[in-house]
This record gives structure tokens, C-alpha cells and sequence, in this order.
């Protein structure tokens, strides 16, 4: 049973002691602690938190603790219930809001939940607010409010069907383009809150749904990151159905897998660049990623007359350099889609439009669109280190014998040679140090991960 208290929130497994699990009262501890800080953030006493959350087992019971414990802080709360994470991103700025909390695990199995925190613009807190937060938590200075000053609670489960409709109006989603098209499509919502909401949008697109584990049942019918190896129902039921291509989305919507019409994986990586394909042929601008996604949107970027450029790992370091280019779209290779004219969060709905404006546009069969984009195969291993070395000294020495290759240490440290890249970054809770490879084979990405892992090694004496 595990607690992870992180500068973005906290999640852990359901049951056990305080402390060492996501109990009843680590729930009530880490909520206080984010309205506490809120209240100091806000400047004000009178503040307004959206909640929402997917529909994970435990999710009715964190609700439940994490609203009382807002309102006991005097705090308002508009509770989304079951919800997308992009559904209360958005929810926030248009409540007027002072923040946010979604209560999700995100691809963890069931066994776990968490507590993810955003601000008054409905975006994850940055380093410096998360760690302001855990002080609180830890300190457990909390001041709650007498009987009359209590928060009070506002129901409004109308905000998918809004946040569907904030898609539609975005300026390059056609819904008539789209309904033309007639496409056939398969969804797989891993009995979350995505089999609410994708086949909603969907249907509000005139497309042919085949529904796939879509009950909002928390009982996850199998491991619910979208990975190939998790997803052989769906894989098998495109081709079945002959459907046009085939969703799969995470439990709280905000990574998205596409299956071609073959059976075959999209693949994750892809699903950023096929969106950014789309609208980069639209509207003329940069693109962000994080250091360890695939080099392909960089070629597609600069195919379209654009600049790429890399964050540190994180949907916040993503976010925060996509703002500092001006990129018009962004995001990371586990499919996480980020577009500005949207909101600044990764968004399945939003990525799911785009990918069917670029398929009608385009035309031809979903696997004939992945073979016309570059090719490249990743690698990621890990080495397991002896407690006590020093991670830290070890990539500095790597990335000093690679001082004369392309280089960059903001995160790990990434090497980008003429044909594949390798990336290096270490654990924060374990001495492990994670490698992550790209190449035009997968035999070559798996050849240059064994280098490294071997150089390694030389250099730790191991």
C-alpha cells in the first residue's frame, strides 16, 4: 500500500493507516491544506472550488471528504461529480472559480485515487504553490470555520455536455465536415467517466458509435493505461465491426490511444502529432513536447514552416513553455493533448475533434495516415542502482562525455544524436534511473538503450 505526497497533489491506495495509504483522514489533511493555501493565494476569505472526479470505486468517498472538508473552511464548492479532468479544467474559469480539485488516479488501477489541484485558471499548481501546500499539510494548521460561516454546495452535472459544446465551437471543429464523413467509431471507456463523455461527443457529431466497457462502473475490465498490450478487446472489435478506427482514453480522459481501422495501434506517441498535423495546416505556429516524446512532431512542425521545442517531463513544464513560444499546440506523448484555443490541459474531447477534422480533410483509412508520418520506435528500460551512489554525479558524468553531442540537462539529460536520441532521468523516490530511446527500428532504439544502461554501469563501478 503506498502514499505519494508530490508538488502536484496526492494519491495513494485506498485503506490502511494514515500516512501510509489515501485514508479517510489523508483526504481531509490534504484538502484542508489546499484551501488554507487557497485562502492565502486568493487574498480572500470568500472562495469558490470546483470538484469533480472519475468514477473510480473510492471516488464517492473522497468526494464526499474532500467537499466536507472545503466547506467546513467556509469554502463554496460546485461538485461536477462524475467528470472529466479536462471537464473541470474548463469548469473553472467559466464558474469564475478560485480552483479546482479532480479526484483521480488517472491511469492507476482501481485500488488507487488522488487529490490533483489546480488554480483559478483551472491549471496545475507549479513547483513552488505544490510544495507551500505539502508545508501546510505536514504543519496541520488548520482553522476552520464557526456554523454560520460554513461554505455551501452547488450541483452541476451539466458540464460534460457544456464542455461538448465548448468543443464544437472551437474555430477549427466543423461538426457538418465531420457528419459527412458517416465514420464508424469504437470506444472504449474503460467504465469511466470517458464512456460518458467521448460517446456524447460523438454522437453530437454524427458518428456511428460502438460502445466498449462504457459503464461508469469503476471495475476497470482491464489495466486502464492505454497501452497495446491492455488492449485486445478493442483491437479485435474495429476489425469486427469494420468501424473507421477505434478511442481508447484513460479514466479521467486526458490520454488518448486511437486504433486503426486494421486493428493495429495508432500508437500514443502519434496522437500529438496527427492533432498538431491538423492544425498546424490551419493555423501557422510553434509546438511543445516533453523531452522524452517521439522526434516525429518535431519533423511534422517543421515540415508546416513551424518551431519545435522540448519541456521537462510534466504536464506544468509543458504547459509553461507552450506559453513562453506561443506554441499553438502542445502536449506529451502519452497522449495528452494540449491546445491553446481550448484551455491549457490535456484534453481527449479536444484531441478526438481534431483527429476527426484532420481524417475527413485527408481522407483514406486511418492506417494509411499513420504510414505517411516518419517512423520511429521507442526503447524504455531502467537500471536499478545501489542506495547511496550518487545519481546525480553519475549524469553529470554522462553528459559530459557527450559535452560535444546536441545536449540538454533540464531535465535528466537528453542526447540527440543525427538518427535517435536517448534520454536519462532519475527517480525521486528510488535509485533508479530510467532510459528512454528513440530510433527508425526498434532493434536500434533497444541496441542504444543497452549501450547506455552498459556506460552506466562503467561509470557507477556496478
Amino acid at each position: 500500500m503506498t502514499l505519494i505526497k508530490s508538488i502536484s497533489g496526492i494519491r495513494g491506495t485506498i485503506g490502511g493507516k494514515p500516512g501510509d495509504n489515501l485514508t479517510p483522514i489523508d483526504a481531509v489533511k490534504f484538502a484542508a491544506a489546499y484551501g488554507i493555501w487557497l485562502k492565502d493565494y486568493a487574498g480572500k476569505s470568500d472562495l469558490k472550488v470546483v470538484i469533480g472526479r472519475d468514477a473510480r470505486l473510492s471516488g464517492e468517498m473522497i468526494q464526499n471528504l474532500v467537499v466536507s472538508t472545503l466547506m467546513g473552511l467556509g469554502i463554496d464548492v460546485v461538485d461536477l461529480d462524475l467528470s472529466t479532468t479536462p471537464t473541470v479544467e474548463i469548469a473553472v474559469p467559466l464558474e469564475n472559480a478560485d480552483g479546482g480539485i479532480i479526484l483521480t488516479a488517472s491511469h492507476n488501477p482501481k485500488q488507487w485515487n488522488a487529490l490533483k489541484l489546480l488554480n483559478e485558471k483551472g491549471e496545475f499548481l507549479d513547483a513552488a504553490q505544490g510544495a507551500k501546500i505539502l508545508e501546510i499539510a505536514e504543519k496541520e494548521d488548520f482553522d476552520f470555520c464557526e456554523v454560520d460561516d460554513l461554505g455551501e454546495i452547488t450541483r452541476n452535472e451539466a458540464y460534460i455536455d457544456i464542455h461538448i459544446d465548448e468543443v464544437l465551437a472551437l474555430d477549427l471543429i466543423d461538426a457538418d465536415t465531420i457528419r459527412k464523413e458517416k465514420f464508424k467509431v469504437v470506444v472504449d471507456g474503460v467504465n469511466s467517466t470517458g464512456g460518458i463523455a467521448i460517446p456524447r461527443l460523438l454522437d453530437a457529431l454524427g458518428v456511428d458509435v460502438v460502445e466498449l466497457y462504457c459503464e461508469p462502473t469503476g471495475q476497470f475490465p482491464h489495466n486502464p493505461e492505454p497501452l497495446r498490450e491492455h488492449l485486445a478487446d478493442i483491437c479485435a472489435l474495429v476489425v469486427k465491426e469494420k468501424a473507421d478506427f477505434g478511442i481508447v482514453v484513460d479514466p479521467d480522459v486526458d490520454r488518448l490511444a486511437f486504433i486503426s481501422n486494421d486493428g493495429e495501434m495508432f500508437g500514443e506517441e502519434y496522437t500529438l502529432v496527427a492533432c498538431a498535423d491538423y492544425v498546424l495546416g490551419k493555423t501557422k505556429g510553434n509546438t511543445v513536447s516533453n523531452l522524452s516524446s517521439s522526434r516525429a512532431l518535431r519533423d511534422i512542425t517543421q515540415k508546416h514552416g513551424g518551431t519545435y521545442e522540448a519541456a521537462a517531463v510534466g504536464e506544468v513544464n509543458v504547459v509553461s513553455k507552450m506559453k513562453a513560444t506561443n506554441a499553438v499546440i502542445g502536449g506529451e506523448g502519452n497522449g495528452g493533448i494540449i491546445y491553446p484555443a481550448s484551455h491549457y490541459g490535456r484534453d481527449s474531447l479536444v484531441g478526438t475533434a481534431l483527429f476527426l477534422m484532420l481524417m475527413a480533410e485527408k481522407g483514406g483509412t486511418v492506417a494509411e495516415l499513420r504510414a505517411s508520418y516518419p517512423s520511429y520506435f521507442m526503447s524504455k528500460k531502467k537500471i536499478q542502482l545501489t542506495p547511496g551512489l550518487d545519481v546525480d554525479g553519475i549524469l553529470k558524468t554522462m553528459a559530459t562525455s557527450y559535452k560535444n553531442e546536441d545536449l540538454s540537462t533540464i531535465d535528466g539529460v537528453k542526447i540527440d544524436f543525427a538518427e535517435n536520441w536517448v534520454h536519462l532521468r532519475k527517480s525521486n523516490t528510488e535509485p533508479i534511473i530510467r532510459i528512454y530511446t528513440e530510433a527508425k527500428s526498434q532493434s536500434e532504439a533497444d541496441k542504444l538503450a543497452d549501450r547506455i544502461i552498459s556506460e552506466i554501469k562503467e561509470v557507477a563501478g556496478i
